[in-house]
């Protein structure tokens, strides 16, 4: 039994799940405030999300032949046999019910407006793979991760908590989208050969592989880049951009010298700490940025 539960963990792919929580406390911050209920339904409903993302490209991949044991990171339940196509389905499938359950229950307490971006959301998570056309073959993969895992999941949170996005939740959301989405180029760069080979062409081999590799490392510096730019903003013009203790965050950059320097060269397997490091750097940063939002509320209050 707890072999069995073990095969499902790792296909839940744990070590990147950070990207899920990161924008939500990120979001709770920038509200202002924190109802505990909603919070935690937030939570649950962006991990779920990405689990049930997780498990949902897992079968849809094994079952179109893009992963096979060619692959240069670690082994994904349908292609190697150690779960049934049919049972991730279903393991996809009830990821997406409980954040569809939670998600209705923060619609009913807010606004059911939250109802059909949802339902968006869930449509974007199963196409990404699946569908007669998945999008990530089409290079879009990188966009539909920035809009839903870093602007809606911080904005979102934010929301549900204050029932209201401020402009400091918008401009929080920026940076924590381009760092989740380094963390789909890393795995993306290290799948190019397995990808190409298979037809699926992501952003990153449409772009090439050293094009891929500068992008992954805009992505970082841009997350930084927005943080100073929206401080500048609300020095400029207060209220209309991040409060100066934003700058917090930017404590999190000797996390990012690392894999900054392994994208250059790593190739293979040897990507994978590159896209486990940015997954820690990613949480590392969103909790800075969440407490420096944290400390400028509770200092204004």
């Amino acid at each position: 039994m707890r072999a069995r539960l073990g095969v499902w963990w790792h296909g839940a792919r744990p070590r990147t799940l950070g990207a899920s929580v990161a924008p939500v406390l990120v979001g709770m911050a920038a509200a202002g405030r924190a109802v505990a209920w909603r919070s935690v339904a937030a939570l649950v409903v962006a991990v779920a999300l990405q689990v049930g993302a997780n498990y949902a490209n897992d079968y849809h991949d094994g079952v179109r032949g893009v992963d096979t044991e060619r692959r240069a990171g670690p082994p994904r339940l349908v292609a190697s046999g150690l779960a049934s196509p049919r049972a991730v389905l279903a393991a996809a499938v009830a990821c997406i019910g409980v954040a569809g359950v939670a998600g209705l229950a923060l619609a009913l307490a807010t606004t059911l407006w939250l109802v059909p971006l949802g339902a968006l959301a869930i449509a974007a998570l199963w196409l990404y793979s699946g569908g007669p056309r998945p999008y990530a073959g089409l290079g879009l993969g990188e966009l539909s991760v920035f809009v839903f895992f870093g602007l809606m999941a911080t904005a979102g949170a934010a929301y549900v908590n204050a029932e209201r996005v401020s402009e400091a939740a918008w401009w929080a959301s920026v940076p924590m989208g381009l760092l989740i989405v380094a963390i789909l180029e890393a795995n993306n760069v290290r799948d190019i050969r397995t990808d190409a080979a298979a037809g699926k062409r992501t952003l990153a081999v449409r772009i090439g592989d050293r094009a891929a590799r500068r992008l992954y490392r805009a992505l970082l510096i841009g997350a930084y880049a927005a943080v100073v730019a929206g401080v500048l903003v609300g020095i400029a013009a207060p209220g209309h951009g991040l409060p100066e203790w934003a700058l917090l965050a930017l404590a999190s950059w000797p996390l990012a010298i690392r894999p900054m320097e392994r994208i250059g060269s790593a190739e293979g397997a040897a990507l994978v700490p590159v896209l486990v490091d940015t997954s820690l750097l990613t949480v590392a940063f969103g909790a800075l940025l969440a407490l420096g939002l944290w400390i400028a509320g509770a200092t204004a209050a």
